[in-house]
């Protein structure tokens, strides 16, 4: 056989390459032995061909749906966990400072830069992830959004068909600062309360109008538990933190107010038809609003801090704490509960174990919409506070979701005993008297709120919530001119709390009585945040997406038959009004909504929140008895049906009726030729005898009064015609 011949020889000893040598360059080699890349052009046409081929490999995967991606992402996450444990347990070994896990802290301690806290301890070779504060997964984050849910505090709720109204039982617009007006969760509302009795029936305690519409009384049970809390108050609690150990200053009291988006109802967009009465300037990023005072380095230090919720004791059953606090954060909350029951019933001494049972027990109160349940969180939370050796941060998360839940089922006097008492143990938390002072504003003791926000803003001169509180009790006061620099100045502060609706609306509205064009600018801002669905339309209770228009034609409404029958009997109307009229009987209320600026203007309800005013009706029979044909009227639970008497010399203020979800009617029934005159939005109109005017009182309106007699209307609101029979039903009473 020849012997095999060199390729590498024979490229240099002759110009004729070999076969071996054809080979070599057929797989990158040259005529100097040397290798050199694809040429252009192949380089060229495999990477279009492995183009292609990705291409089309991806079209395929998910035209036919080869890949279940959501079980490749439960993979992936639940990697992420195994491995985040996996490593927790082998880097356990090193825990320096006792808390059981291995950070900062201890590499410091390592490397010689700290001196160890605690002996070093071992740490389980299944070490489960670490507990972390409170997740409030159903809570309202915003601190108002509790106040703002005047007909729903509890789970389960329902407005009863045929409740006797009393004349006063709601507030009709936007007037003086009413702590019960915003948004509203629509989830929240049920069947009938488990104590057999609506909000409607229920009794009620003394509570503002101006602050909180209507709450739920507590049972008599609570209220002697609260008098016995309020007359011993524990020893305010050591803050110190042990060596080691890094406390967080937990921001609870101060709520974001990112999360609207879980209420029903984000503002409804308003059509092109709707102005605003100036230029829309960008004020979106006004360095005077929403500017943030703190220093990028009191950010940093806030954002190191954690909070310390595990005593000496609890540090030693962390993995049995946090097995439970896993099945918690998985959503397994019945298993959760047990598994704190069980270490509540074996640790009784452990504040964490019972902290967790509270929570599991909050949990599931709103996973089955249960009062009953909520009421042992509560009760549970209370207890956590009241043993020994509970970390501070422990205690105050506790109290503050005890008071959370406490105004949430309309305890607001048990809630206030429990801040009074949060305050008693933290007297240098200005937050926790920023909330005090709401507690006060709830039960509508105005007074005690103003003396706290005073304390407030003489230590904290530029606490931006307790400005913009001091501003909105000014103005229930009627110190509209005095208010103006509070609710100036907190809006401007951009604190938690501050970015608030109403309070841009009552900015707006004190800016408007002294005569200023800057009332504009806010509403304009108050938009654009998000707060109103234009510069016209301000209500706060809105359904999203209802057409919103200020004047509307009877047809546009579809409620046709209505309008033609009022007009049809107007004068029947008009005549059993007439009747009622006289001073003497006292029938016709006057307006007490701080919403005139001068004059006499006075009203006379049949019908408010969808509940009947039988002995109003007594006086105009047939005129109730004609209305009783009308559901969309006399069902209409946002809105009211009355007459409404307009003396000479009245004038009244601009305002926007509550909400979005009613049309108002106006009837006219004694109108005088000349001088009265309605203004919605930027049109004016006037009133006819036996003719029916349609506004959405959503949109700012005005009236005045300029003649030489009375005007007598007849008012009818009916439910925005676009709202689903399941929302008319649903939708809390305003």
């Amino acid at each position: 056989m020849a012997p095999r011949r060199n390729p590498s020889k024979g490229a240099g000893s002759s110009s004729s390459p070999s076969q071996g040598a054809r080979k070599e360059t057929k797989h990158g080699g040259n005529k100097n032995g040397k290798k050199e890349g694809l040429s252009g052009s192949s380089f060229f046409t495999w990477f279009m061909v492995i183009a292609l081929l990705g291409v089309w490999t991806s079209v395929a995967v998910v035209w036919f749906e080869l890949v279940d991606y959501e079980e490749v992402l439960a993979k992936a996450k639940d990697f992420r966990y195994n491995l985040s444990e996996v490593l927790q347990g082998k880097l356990g070994i090193y825990d320096a400072d006792g808390d059981g896990d291995f950070d900062v802290e201890d590499a410091k301690v390592l490397l010689g830069l700290k001196e160890r806290s605690v002996p070093a301890q071992p740490t389980p070779a299944e070490s489960e992830e670490s507990i972390q504060p409170a997740e409030q997964s159903f809570v309202k984050s915003d601190p108002y959004e509790y106040y703002m849910d005047l007909e729903e505090p509890a789970y389960e709720s329902e407005v009863p068909d045929n409740t006797e109204l009393a004349q006063e039982d709601a507030l009709e617009h936007h007037g003086e600062p009413n702590y019960g007006e915003g948004t509203e969760t629509q989830d929240t509302v049920y069947a009938e309360l488990e104590t057999g009795k609506t909000e409607e029936t229920a009794g009620k305690e003394p509570v503002n109008e101006d602050y909180y519409e209507e709450s739920i009384q507590e049972p008599a049970a609570d209220a002697e538990k609260e008098d016995e809390t309020a007359g011993a108050l524990p020893e305010p609690v050591n803050e110190d933190t042990e060596p080691g150990e890094i406390p967080e200053d937990v921001e609870i009291n101060k709520k974001q107010s990112e999360e609207k988006e879980h209420t029903e109802d984000t503002v409804a967009v308003e059509p092109q038809e709707t102005e605003v009465p100036v230029e829309a300037e960008n004020y979106s990023n006004d360095d005077l609003v929403g500017k943030s005072k703190e220093t990028e380095q009191e950010q940093k230090e806030k954002a190191k801090k954690k909070p310390k919720l595990l005593n000496k004791f609890d540090k030693t059953i962390k993995a049995e704490l946090n097995a439970a606090e896993k099945l918690r954060k998985k959503g397994k909350v019945e298993e959760a509960v047990k598994a704190f029951e069980i270490l509540v019933s074996k640790y009784p001494q452990s504040p964490r174990a019972r902290y967790g049972k509270a929570q599991c027990e909050d949990d599931l109160a709103e996973k089955i919409r249960s009062n009953e349940i909520l009421q042992k969180a509560i009760n549970t939370f209370e207890e956590v506070a009241s043993l020994p050796d509970v970390p501070a941060d422990l205690v105050k998360l506790s109290l503050k979701r005890q008071a959370d839940r406490q105004q949430f089922l309309g305890h607001m006097r048990g809630s206030l005993v429990t801040l009074q008492k949060l305050v008693h143990l933290f007297p240098n938390d200005i937050s926790l008297k920023n909330d005090l002072g709401v507690g006060y504003l709830l039960i509508g003791d105005n007074s005690n709120a103003k003396k706290v926000y005073e304390e407030v803003l003489s230590l904290a001169p530029n606490d931006g919530f307790a400005k913009v509180h001091y501003g909105f009790i000014l103005k229930a006061e009627n110190k509209i001119i005095e208010s103006i620099p509070y609710l100036k100045e907190g809006l401007e502060s951009g604190d938690p709390g501050t970015d608030d609706g109403r309070f841009y609306f009552h900015l707006g509205d004190a800016l408007q009585r002294v005569g200023s064009k800057e009332a504009y600018r806010w509403y304009e801002l108050g938009h654009q945040r998000g707060h109103f669905a234009s510069v016209w339309q301000r209500s706060l209770y809105n359904v999203n997406g209802l057409k919103a228009q200020p004047w509307w034609t009877a047809k546009e409404t579809g409620y046709t038959e209505l309008v033609k029958s009022l007009e049809k009997t107007w004068k029947l109307i008009r005549d059993e009004g007439l009747s009622v009229m006289d001073k003497g009987k006292g029938l016709f209320l006057p307006e007490d909504e701080n919403l005139r600026e001068k004059g006499d203007w006075s009203q006379f309800t049949l019908w408010q929140q969808g509940r009947k005013n039988e002995n109003a009706c007594k006086g105009v029979p047939k005129t109730c008895a004609f209305l009783e044909r009308f559901p969309e009227a006399t069902g209409c639970r946002r809105g009211q049906i009355k007459y409404s008497v307009m003396h000479p010399g009245t004038h009244v203020w601009p305002h926007t009726g509550p909400t979005n979800c009613r049309l108002r009617m106006h009837l006219g029934l004694v109108i005088p030729k000349e001088g009265c005159r309605i203004r919605c939005a930027k049109e004016n109109r006037t009133w006819e005898e036996g003719k029916v005017l349609i506004f959405d009182d959503s949109f700012e309106h005005e009236v005045w009064q300029d003649a030489d007699s009375y005007r007598l209307i007849f008012i009818v609101d009916v439910w925005h015609p676009e709202l689903t029979p399941q929302q008319r039903r649903t939708l809390p009473a305003i």
